[in-house]
């Protein structure tokens, strides 16, 4: 029982870090259906600006926040705006954009290396380190932060996607972006949009990920696999799905490690993702092409 409880938090805890890199990916691949990887790249590059306002400033550790979340924004909207629009214009395929955001996740963890060299990195905050007993298992503050915090975010994001006009004129530039600008939704707009509402969600999930665990250059790589994993399990296009299936990758990944050596947890992920992809491509709660999706 205390090795399930155990495994349970665990599976909470990292399904919640990958919810919040897959529903970013989700979001911006739904509005614009291409599959954008660099994304990884602003995971990372959150973690270490935070790490590097908290080090090398004297911003206060709610303001260090603030900032990294805007930079990141920022940052993944600069990335659209000088590199995906650009080929676009260009009329450059979805596999050409596929290999331009493969590149561009090399270049910024190369560039991150360079910078902060290849060593692992720990943001300099204390946070409070007191640890709960729920059934056997334990769990720490900063975990049960990570866990709220997240589920805040989701809530949020589902109310806004399903209420707001701009989520409405999301989901309709994912559902058809041609009968979208009959309406006349300004597809370029809603791309800047939601470039820029999925990066938030890559700040904020590299933020948690460097406060509980080390920072490295390449974890970007690793991170965006995992979230593009549990975005296929729900369904890629689609938004809450691929929260949901990124929990079950959490669990599926923790359980498994009782059953395997733990040197076998992400291969437990690649084998899901093989599966999903060769026997369900379109997810569990996804529809098959062809069928009117929601973003």
């Amino acid at each position: 029982m205390p090795l399930l409880a155990q495994l349970t938090v665990n599976g909470i805890i990292a399904g919640s870090i990958y919810a919040l890199v897959a529903s970013g990916f989700a979001l911006i691949y739904g509005t614009n259906k291409f599959m954008h990887f660099a994304h990884g790249a602003s995971v990372t590059f959150a973690g270490y600006i935070l790490f590097l306002l908290l080090e090398r400033t004297i911003v206060p550790f709610y303001g260090a926040i603030i900032i990294t979340i805007i930079f990141t924004s920022y940052f993944g909207l600069l990335l659209y705006r000088f590199v995906y629009l650009p080929l676009q214009n260009r009329k450059a395929s979805t596999v050409i954009l596929l290999v331009a955001s493969i590149a561009l996740l090399i270049l910024f963890e190369n560039t991150l290396q360079v910078a902060f060299g290849p060593e692992v990195k720990t943001i300099p905050y204390d946070f409070d380190n007191r640890t709960f007993t729920i059934f056997g298992g334990t769990i720490t503050i900063l975990q049960i932060f990570i866990f709220i915090t997240a589920l805040l975010i989701f809530l949020f994001l589902f109310a806004f996607m399903r209420y707001s006009n701009l989520g409405k004129a999301m989901r309709a530039v994912a559902d058809n972006k041609e009968l979208a600008a009959i309406w006349g939704i300004d597809s370029r707009k809603i791309a800047d949009m939601s470039f820029l509402i999925g990066s938030f969600l890559a700040g904020v999930a590299g933020i948690l990920i460097g406060l509980e665990q080390s920072l490295v250059p390449t974890m970007g790589t690793m991170l965006i696999i995992k979230g593009f994993t549990g975005a296929v399990i729900g369904g890629i296009a689609y938004v809450p799905a691929s929260v949901i299936g990124s929990y079950v990758l959490g669990f599926a990944e923790n359980y498994g490690v009782a059953l395997l050596p733990s040197g076998y947890k992400d291969a437990i992920g690649f084998v899901i993702l093989f599966l999903f992809l060769l026997l369900k491509p379109e997810g569990l709660f996804g529809v098959p092409k062809g069928v009117k999706s929601n973003a």
